[in-house]
């Protein structure tokens, strides 16, 4: 294993201090925990958070700042962070208008994220959440009852992250939210396996010719493994099963976002989208909406997602066209 790192096991705490030295303008470590928090006055909005392990950067401290999340709890890698950290985020991101957390679909952070809205209810704060689960590669995997969380994600912190900037209430977000939710989908392909730093190799091995469509992000199995091929063919099968899924129609708007895995140069990611981009184009979908790079990564797995989110109001759009202040979005 090749990294530059120091100690295995102080990956996430070396993480989070290089995050604040790096980007202080932005956002600050609640002191104790493995928390990070934006800068910004608090006004009396509903707060957004959102977390899970570490491993993913720069999801999810790279989406803490104006506009967006309020506070990012990151557990360790691949790994829930634990109710009282998730605790601390909420406490942090409380304005008095109550919490809303962006919880994805594995069953340790729905478990912990709950568990901690328990306890915050129980000391007088609000909480709503949604649990996001966009990825249609497979129904039931590692970790999880019904379809992972992935990408998609992105895409929730940035619409929720407006309205509550926009002064939304927290039953307008969770209404909103349950709206959205379902019109996000996000399907994947993998090159290579992640290495855990404290492991020292990579979770799964795939031949030198060899990729497996619809991997998850902590490396959970997809559904078809095969001989390396074109961007162009991989992208026909990406793109087929997403419109499969929405059982889109031409004349219909989308937005679009390509994110890489960890270890796919934005060359490659380029190529792709322009395969992507074509094949849209041939169905007569609308892409109205644009993002590619690494947001939702797995370590240094090499392979990429495709996401799509189909526009059903123009609010969406606007809410995902509005400036934000991250260091990431």
């Amino acid at each position: 294993m090749k990294k530059i790192i120091n100690d295995p096991r102080a990956v996430v705490e070396e993480m989070l201090q290089g995050l604040v030295a790096m980007h202080p303008e932005i956002l600050h470590r609640q002191e104790d925990y493995q928390v990070l928090v934006r800068n910004t006055d608090q006004a009396g909005r509903v707060g957004l958070i959102s977390g899970g392990g570490s491993g993913h950067e720069p999801s999810h401290a790279g989406f803490v700042g104006q506009g967006m999340l309020s506070a990012a709890v990151c557990g360790a890698v691949f790994t829930s962070p634990t109710p009282d950290q998730i605790l601390a985020a909420i406490k942090a991101a409380d304005e008095g208008a109550g919490v809303f957390m962006v919880i994805k679909n594995y069953s340790g952070d729905i478990m912990n994220f709950e568990m901690a809205q328990e306890l915050a209810e129980m000391e007088g704060i609000q909480v709503a959440s949604v649990v996001v689960d966009d990825d249609i590669a497979v129904e039931n995997s590692l970790y999880t009852q019904g379809r992972r969380g992935v990408a998609g994600t992105i895409l929730v912190h940035k619409i929720l992250g407006h309205a509550a900037r926009e002064g939304q209430s927290l039953e307008a977000i969770k209404e909103l939210a349950n709206r959205i939710v379902p019109q996000i989908k996000t399907i994947g392909l993998a090159l290579s396996g992640a290495t855990l730093p404290e492991v020292g190799k990579p979770g799964f091995v795939l031949a030198d010719d060899e990729f497996e469509y619809g991997v998850g992000i902590h490396g959970e199995p997809g559904y078809r493994k095969e001989t390396l091929k074109p961007s162009a063919d991989l992208a026909q099968e990406l793109v087929a099963k997403l419109l499969e899924d929405f059982q889109a129609q031409a004349g219909q708007e989308f937005a679009l976002l390509i994110n890489g895995l960890g270890s796919t140069p934005l060359m490659e990611q380029y190529i792709f989208a322009n395969d992507v981009a074509k094949l849209l184009e041939e169905r007569g979908i609308s892409v109205v909406f644009r993002k590619l790079g690494n947001y939702m990564t797995s370590l240094d797995m090499a392979g990429l997602s495709l996401t799509l989110m189909r526009i059903t109001d123009e609010q969406d759009l606007v809410a995902l066209m509005s400036p934000v202040d991250t260091i990431a979005w």
